[in-house]
């Protein structure tokens, strides 16, 4: 049945796209360029390539801003209250629900593990009676369309490590990110922009690095890593022409580096030299749609007041998350920012402050945003980070200062738009926030679930490298179909 529809499949896509060119050589040479995969041989690669660049079904979502927060923000503080942590505060955490789980080596040679409640009030919120903290008013402000996940976990502990997971479905580097999976499946609605964006900010909490290999295209093709912006003169860099050149000038070297490049393809096959074509040439129309999407200067003053007076300043998270809906909206698949400074190991209560200042008014502003310009269905935004914090205190417990090491066992991330439940709720820790009492949620569940949404099933959507097949959620994961409009 599956090996059917796939050769049908083909027939058809082959017969629409000869029915529109004009069936001479040219055009079967444009075509073997444009979809590089359209004219393999095996079977096997066939079916691999017609299952990575359809939907598989309808989609609920076409594009996705993932707004991530390095470093781990304490759900404890912000999202999970826990009343027995303030009843019980300072005492040891129980034995019984710890269960001798691993411990960091930043806490593993504690004596003790004092429980923490936190210092902020937190009251309900939407339709759903879903707990904030005072911190995040403006989320509050937006409960009714979000759906909070609680009972999200990992099995990493350490920050490389899980950062890694969550982006990229494995512990260890060299794999494609999630971004690069979905440039991959579904490719970008914009002929001008890159399928795949990433925008970097940092707050004034401890910072945890992030990488290049957060965004890579692994051993995907090249064209479908995650293309840089930065807050400078050049938001992407080398992408004007050189100092000297013209426009008309680049159009002819392009011309001819492409008529190399061909020859070199006839001689070695190599599909990255495609790919290598394919870069410049979005290159070269980049340069004209760039600048005036990275442009906020003209935003209305409604806009700014709504972002935050910051998000007139290049490289703040205000800035780029009003630069990810510009980006979203003109077509780019997937967005993906990184705020650092949640790393809260001590000195909780005033790192998280600044945090939330950065964060919570532009979070709340781009589902908004979103919202105001019927985006916001077709658009899945994403707030979350690494793992979780601990509800004991790491180091000393005075009354309004603490720290909070890692915890991969329960975690909150929360969804909007794309699909999912707004003003809900899904998951439950223990009564001391420790271990997950209903519905937990794994990253490749979470995978499983957002390529879903984007119309992808996740155990079709695979990648032949060295003998092997590999996909987004590795083999296991689940769509939780339970958060799904």
């Amino acid at each position: 049945m599956e090996n059917t529809f796939i050769e049908n499949g083909l027939n058809k896509n082959r017969r629409k796209f000869l029915s529109k060119a004009s069936l001479g050589i040219g055009s079967l040479a444009l075509g073997s360029l444009l979809i590089p995969d359209f004219y393999k041989s095996s079977k096997e690669d066939l079916e691999d390539s017609l299952l990575a660049q359809l939907p598989h079904f309808a989609p609920k979502a076409k594009r996705v801003i993932y707004l991530f927060q390095n470093g781990a923000p304490s759900q404890l503080d912000l999202f999970d209250y826990k009343p027995m942590l303030q009843k019980m505060y300072g005492e040891d955490l129980p034995e019984s629900i710890r269960m001798g789980q691993r411990l960091t080596g930043m806490t593993s040679n504690q004596a003790s593990f004092p429980l923490a409640g936190t210092v902020y009030d937190f009251k309900q919120y939407g339709s759903s009676g879903a707990w904030i903290s005072e911190l995040l008013p403006y989320t509050a402000g937006i409960a009714d369309d979000i759906c909070f996940i609680q009972s999200m976990h990992t099995e990493a502990i350490n920050h490389d490590p899980a950062l890694t997971f969550l982006q990229t479905g494995a512990q260890v580097g060299n794999r494609p990110s999630m971004g690069a999976w979905m440039s991959y499946g579904l490719g970008s609605e914009n002929h001008n922009l890159p399928a795949f964006c990433v925008l970097l900010s940092r707050g004034k909490g401890n910072g945890q690095g992030v990488y290049s290999k957060l965004w890579t295209n692994g051993f995907l093709d090249s064209i479908h890593q995650g293309v840089q912006f930065s807050s400078g003169d050049d938001p992407v860099l080398y992408l004007n022409n050189p100092t000297g050149m013209k426009s008309s000038e680049r159009r002819k070297m392009l011309d001819k580096l492409g008529e190399l490049n061909n020859k070199n393809y006839d001689e070695f096959g190599d599909p990255e030299i495609l790919a290598k074509i394919q870069q410049y040439e979005l290159a070269y129309r980049m340069q004209t749609s760039v600048p005036e999407i990275t442009d906020l200067k003209n935003e209305p003053e409604s806009i700014v007041k709504m972002y935050g007076p910051e998000c007139l300043v290049p490289g703040t998270y205000a800035a780029n998350c009003l630069l990810a809906r510009k980006l979203s909206e003109s077509g780019v698949r997937f967005v993906q920012l990184y705020h650092q400074g949640w790393d809260a190991h001590d000195n909780l209560p005033s790192q998280i402050k600044g945090q939330c200042k950065d964060a919570d008014q532009p979070s709340a502003a781009l589902i908004t945003d979103l919202k105001q310009r019927g985006l916001l269905d077709e658009t899945l935004v994403i707030w979350g980070g690494e793992f979780g914090r601990t509800n004991y205190c790491q180091g000393s417990l005075t009354k309004d200062n603490y720290g909070r090491d890692h915890h991969p066992r329960s975690f909150t991330i929360w969804m909007a738009g794309g699909g999912v439940i707004p003003g809900f709720v899904y998951g439950k820790t223990d009564d001391f926030g420790y271990n997950i009492a209903e519905n937990p949620v794994h990253v490749n569940d979470f995978h499983a679930t957002v390529l879903h949404m984007m119309g992808l099933n996740h155990e079709k959507l695979v990648f032949r490298h060295l003998g092997r097949r590999y996909r987004l959620t590795d083999v296991s994961g689940h769509v939780v179909k339970d958060i799904l409009a």
